[in-house]
């Protein structure tokens, strides 16, 4: 007799509100603006979705866009960010004099878990000037902590904040951190903004303490990017997309127009590809056979007992948080400071 085994052990882990939706296969009332090549999800979660997707009751936003390599599209992604961080922000009900402490979440020794400290790098504290003299009209009291992580400091990050949130009493919090996704496709290419919290470390899979109003008694508002992918989504994505370069070249064949064109000149993805289970099945056997979370707990169970569940982030990820940061950092001060920017 066959041994059954759970496959609940091999389920990979993401932050993503929209992942966690694909994956339960839920319906889920949301708002979805498009503008230019920028896509904006903004989910609400009641009581009853919470449960159903053991996701905190609250607001999601996602911002899913293609490029931040050049200036104007940065400054696009910038405006967009910088709008519904303001969103969320006026949701909580968090007031405009209200003084904010920004956490930079993450280790600032591995690029890819930088993107909180680097962020951190670019906000204007004025908490100090609040202190001792009267600002400019247009500015808040901000202060930024760079907690480091647990590994370097033996401390956890969350009592690290705690101690400073009850020394300098904040109004709310605004923690960046760094994600886990499970898809290639949203890898340094989705900002989410959420008023649940956050639990750090959860990018590089070392989850730790959250930090949220349940644990700090005041808002905090979370800012993440996924940085990381496992080696079961670069297997499981590159699985998916032989199938739907295989099944998009079979009817590019048959399209007369296919003449004029070369098919490796064509971007697959973005075509409504149909693939027929008989291709799957004839491309890959049983593999084809399976379902796209099948393959996925497949791969997870084959290469996550030998170690070779590895981390992977793009060669170019200096390049990419360093843009990033200067969209949550300055898109940060542009929110806070009015004197900034009056948005």
């Amino acid at each position: 007799m066959g041994k059954n085994i759970d496959l609940d052990k091999y389920t990979l882990r993401t932050d993503l509100i929209n992942e966690t939706i694909e994956n339960n296969n839920r319906k889920i009332e949301s708002n979805i603006e498009e503008v230019d090549d920028i896509k904006i999800t903004n989910v609400f979660l009641n009581k009853e979705n919470s449960k159903l997707l053991n996701k905190k009751v609250g607001d999601y936003i996602t911002i899913e866009f293609n490029d931040i390599t050049d200036y104007e599209n940065k400054e696009k992604v910038k405006n967009i960010f910088s709008k519904y961080l303001k969103e969320i922000i006026e949701k909580t009900k968090i007031k405009d004099e209200a003084s904010c402490l920004v956490i930079g979440l993450g280790n600032d020794k591995s690029t890819p878990d930088a993107l909180g400290p680097l962020s951190v790098e670019n906000i204007v504290v004025t908490n100090h000037i609040f202190m001792y003299d009267t600002p400019s009209e247009g500015f808040r009291p901000v202060s930024a902590f760079i907690p480091g992580v647990t590994g370097t400091t033996g401390i956890e990050t969350s009592d690290v904040i705690k101690s400073i949130v009850n020394t300098l009493k904040p109004d709310f919090i605004i923690a960046i951190d760094a994600l886990a996704s499970q898809s290639l496709s949203r890898l340094n290419k989705t900002i989410q903004i959420t008023n649940t919290g956050i639990h750090p470390g959860s990018g590089v899979g070392n989850s730790r303490k959250e930090i949220s109003f349940e644990t700090l008694k005041i808002p905090v508002i979370a800012i993440g990017v996924p940085t990381v992918v496992d080696a079961t989504v670069i297997v499981s994505d590159t699985i998916n997309y032989m199938q739907k370069h295989y099944a998009f070249n079979k009817d590019f064949q048959k399209n007369p127009m296919s003449k004029l064109v070369k098919s490796e000149n064509i971007n697959y993805l973005k075509k409504d590809i149909k693939i027929k289970e008989e291709d799957k099945k004839k491309l890959l056997g049983i593999v084809g056979s399976l379902k796209d979370n099948e393959i996925r707990q497949l791969i997870f169970e084959v290469l996550n007992p030998i170690g070779y569940n590895l981390m992977v982030t793009p060669k170019e990820v200096d390049f990419l948080l360093e843009k990033l940061a200067d969209i949550i950092g300055n898109g940060i001060n542009r929110v806070l400071h009015k004197a900034i920017n009056n948005l």
